[in-house]
């Protein structure tokens, strides 16, 4: 494949936000073209693959194709690649700034050089990047941006992107990425060969605790941001709230052995929890 529209999104309704499905349509279809966006993004730095390439290579050059559609997105021209075409007419319709849809190429060509996060602070910086965004791009869709929405969606937003990292250790690890930070398996003494194992050990599960409180904690700083919405603002920002914690309860109901297998909340907890995230927020 030597295009980006040949790693084509293949974003189902399985994952796409269930809260997002009740939304009015002029909603619905400006966050499916952010939704893709996003995951041909994430494609681009995850699978493809170009035959006769260094794969590191291939992957930078298909984000560089996938920037250079940004730049004529924003030049008023059409982007070259199909599945890019939604997401120009939800900039234009919304006004979205390009420096979210930068960030998220940005966090992918770092994939593709950085497999290792020394420190907390590190990996701060890089959801900065891959998860930050979505949530700024969210609230630009709704009329809704200033910049203390934008700070408290950018706590929701890291913390997603933790819990999503808490939840596929075992995955990551076996594409050579750890997201952990360095110094906190040194806390825990855990190695790497921990995190290879079938079944998380002691150390792992106290360790994976320790990261599941950490998101907790930036999930419920972020929160306020939905009792400044209203509508189908607030029910959107609800559901990613929900959604992140219903996935921690998944982690935390497995013991913290996120090695066994990857833990994912039933949609009756997530439902709850949006209840719960929408009704706080009034």
């Amino acid at each position: 494949m030597t295009r980006a529209d040949d790693v084509l999104v293949n974003a189902s309704g399985e994952n796409f936000p269930v809260a997002l499905r009740a939304l009015p349509a002029r909603y619905r279809q400006h966050l499916f073209a952010l939704y893709c966006f996003a995951r041909l993004t994430d494609d681009l730095g995850d699978q493809a693959q170009v035959a006769g390439q260094d794969t590191a290579t291939a992957r930078l050059k298909l984000l560089d194709d996938l920037e250079a559609d940004v730049d004529r997105i924003y030049a008023g021209e059409e982007p070259r690649t199909p599945a890019l075409r939604p997401m120009a007419e939800t900039v234009k319709a919304c006004g979205v700034p390009d420096q979210p849809l930068r960030a998220l190429i940005q966090a992918n060509r770092q994939d593709q050089m950085v497999v290792r996060y020394p420190v907390y602070e590190d990996l701060v910086r890089y959801c900065a990047l891959s998860a930050n965004p979505v949530g700024q791009v969210v609230l630009y869709i709704f009329g809704a941006a200033t910049a203390e929405r934008i700070a408290l969606s950018d706590n929701i937003c890291t913390a997603l992107q933790l819990v999503e990292h808490w939840q596929d250790v075992a995955e990551d690890l076996a594409n050579g990425r750890i997201y952990l930070p360095q110094e906190d398996l040194v806390r825990f003494g855990c190695t790497e060969a921990d995190l290879a194992q079938p079944h998380a050990g002691d150390n792992v599960k106290r360790l994976i605790s320790f990261e599941v409180d950490r998101a907790s904690q930036l999930l419920d700083d972020g929160a306020p941001l939905v009792g400044t919405l209203r509508g189908a603002a607030r029910l959107a920002v609800a559901g990613y709230v929900a959604g992140g914690r219903a996935a921690l309860a998944a982690i935390e109901g497995h013991g913290h052995d996120v090695l066994t297998s990857t833990p994912k909340p039933g949609k009756r907890t997530t439902l709850k929890e949006l209840a719960k995230a929408y009704l706080r927020g009034r």
